[in-house]
């Protein structure tokens, strides 16, 4: 049976607010997914993640509120509810392997810049202890294109690429050799391309801040780049 006690993994940067609703983990820490609440208030995503809700019971390690309060409901070393089913990088059970950051927003609303200053304060302090792979910070819709769409066209990924978080292309950006394949591309970035349109809109939606399902010219370029990145050993 659960307990709500803190265990491995409470962080002295955040306000302990436990949830309930973790299990034990099946793997060792290697991403961290981000998602926004889709709820108004920090204080009813709260209840959401520590109770039950029509869709089932979810959980987060971590969430941020507008103001950059910044609440931990579930201890690292605990397998929090968050990403449900999908895969990156050839990876399933993401819960089992990943840390989960909710931020308070809505999904149809530009994200403060309170917020975001704490979670790049949070994942600075994330990677370092658990030895996460920087480029290894991605969204809830990456992993899960078909289902879900957080964090949102609106989420400033670029804000974190310039502390060297998460993935991102790198200038020059040249363009892609003749015989490209776009879509092993996608893969060695770490889409599933089970849905290849909704996989692609996922992609979008993280570097380009847009949902289209077709590539364009200068998206081969960016994948390409984005390719060289994800196969370097660094």
């Amino acid at each position: 049976m659960n307990t709500i006690a803190p265990a491995p993994g409470i962080n002295p940067l955040a306000q302990w607010v436990p949830s309930p609703n973790f299990n034990v983990r099946n793997g060792d820490i290697a991403f961290v997914v981000l998602h926004h609440t889709a709820c108004h208030t920090a204080a009813q995503a709260l209840a959401t993640l520590s109770s039950h809700n029509d869709g089932g019971r979810v959980s987060t390690h971590y969430l941020i509120g507008r103001d950059g309060q910044l609440f931990q409901l579930v201890a690292e070393a605990h397998r929090a509810w968050h990403a449900g089913v999908g895969h990156w990088a050839g990876h399933g059970d993401l819960n089992s392997i990943s840390i989960g950051i909710e931020l308070d927003n809505d999904g149809n609303e530009p994200f403060s810049d309170a917020l975001v200053d704490t979670l790049v304060v949070l994942l600075e302090d994330i990677v370092a202890r658990l030895r996460i792979p920087r480029r290894n910070i991605i969204g809830h819709a990456d992993l899960a294109p078909a289902r879900k769409v957080d964090p949102s066209v609106y989420f400033p990924w670029a804000r974190l690429a310039q502390h060297g978080l998460g993935p991102w292309p790198v200038a020059p950006v040249l363009p892609a050799p003749a015989g490209f394949d776009p879509d092993q591309a996608l893969r060695d970035i770490g889409y599933d391309l089970a849905n290849r349109p909704a996989a692609i809109a996922a992609f979008h939606r993280h570097f380009a801040g847009h949902t289209a399902t077709e590539l364009s010219a200068a998206d081969l370029d960016l994948l390409h780049n984005l390719q060289s990145q994800a196969k370097d050993p660094a």
